[in-house]
């Protein structure tokens, strides 16, 4: 399955740059607004030692990790929605995402300009938000009017999104975004179709720079208002200095922790913004092994595994018979297949058996 993440900001908080060191692909990343001016996307494996201790185990010609799509979109300002800066086309390419990494500044630094000349890592976020709720307020406004005309027909369904439009009105104008909505079962396939910006889950990435005031660090009180945000919204973030990322972006990873090190870094920031990019979007991974490829495999937590099978092809879940599986560890422990499946550790699971995070699989159809 493709899985297509929207890298977003305001201005200089480092967009580009956290680009740069995901993909390993240059994009322009200058110090003023605009910068980017089209997006750039850029393919990233998942980073997952399982996988290639499977290969090793396998002795596998390919290794095939598991992959997300980073778009760099460009930075967005107050009234964006209205078309400021260069407003809609990329609140366009946001709605194309299935989430969103908003980048925020936690760093003070006087060489690099703010777009709005003061570091306020809150505010940042309040004004990008903001931004995305008035652009879903025109959208839910636009369908309330198409299907009210439905609604006077006795349309059932219509009668049903609307009054999921008008919760989501109320939410939009009062500030919130559209992911506090819980919709029931027959509203949830509606609310998807809208592809509203504050549906998507938002993965905030707070910038740092090594030898900066990074205000983590010095325990600022920007900093204690930006973590009781993130605990009462209970919302996902990692902490990551992007400049360091993107400088070491094209060394071995044994180079890179002695390098980070020196650098002034503590920790790879750029591994943990994928694996939690995952976990925030209920995402898990399943492996197939043998001499010709090992593969990690991406599907959503709570799949069966005739559903798991789709990942591989469409015809698997129709044509599903039955699966072999084992624990990638145990595989390893057992010191090959044939010695795992004599001692019993190889199952044969049905239609209802929900696939785990880190199994490996053999499908029968």
């Amino acid at each position: 399955m493709s899985l297509s993440i929207g890298i977003v900001g305001l201005p200089n908080v480092g967009k580009s740059t956290l680009f740069n060191a995901l993909t390993r692909k240059s994009v322009l990343a200058a110090n003023y607004p605009f910068a980017t001016i089209d997006p750039s996307v850029g393919v990233v494996a998942v980073p997952d030692e399982r996988l290639w201790k499977l290969s090793t185990f396998s002795k596998s010609a390919k290794t095939i990790p598991a992959a997300i799509e980073f778009v760099d979109i460009a930075g967005l300002v107050k009234g964006a929605s209205e078309g400021e800066g260069l407003g809609n086309q990329f609140l366009t390419n946001i709605r194309e995402t299935d989430a969103i990494a908003q980048v925020v500044r936690i760093f003070e630094d006087e060489n690099i300009i703010h777009v709005t000349n003061k570091i306020d890592p809150l505010g940042d976020i309040e004004t990008i938000n903001l931004e995305l709720i008035m652009a879903d307020l025109q959208t839910v406004t636009k369908r309330l009017q198409n299907v009210g005309r439905d609604v006077k027909r006795g349309d059932k369904t219509a009668v049903i999104e609307n009054d999921l439009l008008t919760r989501v009105d109320t939410a939009l104008k009062a500030g919130k975004l559209a992911s506090t909505i819980v919709p029931n079962e027959f509203e949830l396939p509606l609310l998807k179709s809208l592809h509203l910006l504050t549906s998507k889950p938002i993965l905030y990435v707070l910038n740092k720079k090594a030898g900066g005031k990074n205000l983590d660090q010095v325990k600022d009180e920007r900093w204690t208002k930006l973590m009781q945000f993130m605990k009462e919204t209970n919302s996902s973030y990692v902490v990551v200095d992007a400049r360091i990322e993107e400088e070491l972006k094209d060394l071995e990873s044994a180079d890179k922790v002695a390098f980070r090190a020196e650098l002034g870094g503590d920790d790879d920031g750029v591994n943990s913004l994928i694996r939690t990019s995952y976990d925030m979007l209920g995402l898990i991974m399943y492996f197939t092994t043998g001499e010709d490829e090992t593969r990690a495999w991406t599907i959503h937590r709570g799949w069966t595994a005739p559903e798991a099978g789709t990942a591989i092809h469409g015809d698997f879940k129709e044509k599903f018979v039955r699966a072999e599986v084992i624990e990638w560890d145990k595989l390893l422990g057992a010191g090959s297949y044939v010695a795992a499946r004599d001692r019993g550790l190889v199952r044969t699971e049905g239609k209802e058996y929900i696939v785990k995070d880190g199994d490996v699989i053999e499908f029968k159809i």
